[in-house]
């Protein structure tokens, strides 16, 4: 027996995710919502049109299609609850419920979390006002030049300041020119580590715990890791610099 299958999303990962799902025998077909050029119509993966902001919507799609399992890709439809409704209507999914999604769609609720659960982290503070984060950028016992809002924003919510007054400046930008929209309501200003950065991913279903090879982000804009945090132009793995 060969399931059908849906991915939520449209970048290279839900590809990736979609080209190694319509490799296996149980799979009968895999539907991409959106999806891209790269799964339009290739072999057993095609896009759908189905919206994937409608959950009532999507989970009658589910139900006409006979998917049997939704892979959600992407932290927006995450965060807004896509799990928690296609489950409630008897939909089996991969990907966390909306409360657990907050580990990615809040960096003040992960850095509060990691404190409670005794995690090591950076030295952090939120704030909802941008003159109290600039007083605490200027007065902390430590380099508060890392400044983050804390919502959404497709891997770019982050500045590295090279001094304090950067750092002020991109408190204003974020909170008061709104450059990262709603999800720089609240900021997390947070200690500066230097040194290198390497991202250990894994899958769970909540008690087991498989991980992927370590890899490692192309994140400064330009070569010498200089300029402006991107949302990552690629990333290459194994990371040499964790064997």
């Amino acid at each position: 027996m060969t399931d059908r299958v849906l991915v939520i999303g449209s970048g290279g990962r839900e590809h990736a995710l979609a080209w190694k799902l319509a490799q296996s025998p149980h799979v009968n077909h895999v539907y991409v919502a959106p999806g891209n050029a790269g799964t339009a119509d290739n072999g057993k993966i095609s896009n759908s049109a189905v919206s994937i902001s409608n959950h009532a919507a999507l989970a009658q799609f589910c139900k006409d299609q006979e998917i049997r399992l939704v892979v959600v890709g992407p932290e927006v439809p995450l965060a807004a609850g896509i799990v928690d409704d296609l489950t409630a209507a008897g939909v089996r999914c991969f990907g966390p419920t909306a409360k657990a999604a907050q580990l990615e769609s809040s960096k003040s609720f992960t850095k509060a979390f990691l404190d409670r659960h005794g995690i090591p982290t950076a030295r952090w503070k939120s704030f909802t006002d941008p003159k109290a984060a600039c007083t605490f950028i200027n007065s902390a016992n430590f380099p508060a030049l890392v400044v983050k809002a804390s919502g959404l924003a497709a891997g770019k919510g982050v500045i590295v300041a090279s001094n304090k007054e950067e750092a002020c400046k991109a408190v204003a930008e974020i909170m008061q020119d709104k450059t990262f929209g709603m999800a720089g309501e609240t900021v997390v200003v947070e200690e500066l580590l230097e040194g290198e950065e390497v991202s250990c991913l894994c899958f769970t279903d909540g008690i087991t715990v498989a991980p992927m090879p370590p890899a490692q982000d192309h994140k400064r804009l330009m070569d010498g890791d200089e300029g402006p945090n991107t949302g990552g132009m690629g990333a290459y793995s194994p990371a040499p610099q964790v064997k």
